[in-house]
């Protein structure tokens, strides 16, 4: 049976967001102590993807961070570091050139998560794809909601991106519990709050589940239910959507990866002395893990 084997944390480019904004109605006084904002009130953001090799050779890579496809003005209004694409940096310091990926699975199309998928800006404007030969696995609903986004989060996708991606002839878009391109062993979990659609991927492992939790939960401080972003469409769906999740995995001794947080990769889900959820942290930085 062709089974995941190795992961790796793969950083791409950071960014920096207000702090408010990612923390909805939490107060500033809690909120800084988990993240210090800087002199404009920003927070630091990972970009993180996990990369995925499995026995058979096949390496899958969840998501691509926010890669470097603004222009000038943009980048800096994102705070997004550094200049050149980070994460096309960091596959080949691990030995990985952008043809040896296999499969890309994008839990939505906002492009903090799929703006690696291009190549870096560049003066003439033209968008194209930084991964030649890799499929493409979506979520229909999250498809949708980009080709048709609400004027509330319009500015967040891409236009040139999804008719690139239909163009490849290797784009699948999902709507049940398993994809054909991923194969049965990957179980599929869906969340309307933050976005339509959201599609978060379940890891299999021997040592439990790894759910790459996306914007559900985009790093440690919102494994803690209450806390939600102001990104997020319908906060009180989301909190059940992640009550349900958790309650699920901790059974199952699951553990999460995040996209977003500034440290930790890799944690498994536990609860505190008073009953919360948190995670025991098992993976810090970009490095090869046996799963």
């Amino acid at each position: 049976m062709v089974i995941p084997h190795r992961i790796w944390s793969v950083l791409g480019n950071e960014q920096r967001l207000d702090g408010g904004a990612m923390f909805g109605n939490a107060p500033r006084a809690l909120w800084s102590r988990w993240c210090e904002p800087d002199d404009a009130h920003r927070i630091k953001l990972a970009c993180r993807s996990l990369l995925v090799e499995e026995t058979s050779g096949r390496r899958i890579l969840f998501e691509t961070g926010i890669g470097a496809f603004f222009e000038p003005k943009m980048r800096v209004r994102f705070g997004v570091e550094p200049e050149h694409h980070a994460l096309l940096t960091n596959l080949s310091s691990l030995g990985f050139a952008p043809e040896d990926i296999d499969v890309i699975v994008l839990s939505h199309l906002h492009f903090d998560h799929a703006g690696g998928l291009l190549k870096a800006w560049a003066e003439d404007g033209r968008a194209e794809l930084a991964f030649p030969t890799a499929s493409y696995v979506v979520g229909k609903s999250a498809w949708q909601r980009a080709l048709a986004p609400h004027s509330r989060d319009r500015a967040s996708f891409i236009p040139e991106l999804q008719p690139l991606l239909e163009a490849t002839g290797r784009l699948e878009l999902v709507e049940g519990m398993t994809s054909a391109v991923l194969g049965h062993l990957y179980r599929l979990h869906y969340s309307d709050g933050h976005t339509p659609g959201l599609m978060l991927t379940e890891i299999p492992s021997q040592d439990g589940p790894i759910l790459f939790c996306g914007d559900l939960i985009p790093g440690v401080p919102w494994v803690h239910l209450p806390i939600t972003m102001g990104y997020d469409r319908f906060p009180e769906l989301l909190i059940d959507e992640k009550h349900a999740v958790l309650s699920d995995l901790i059974q199952r001794q699951g553990r999460l990866f995040f996209t977003h947080d500034p440290e930790i990769a890799l944690g498994r889900l536990i609860r505190d002395e008073r009953g919360r959820y948190t995670v025991d942290t098992q993976m810090e930085h970009p490095c090869a893990y046996t799963i």
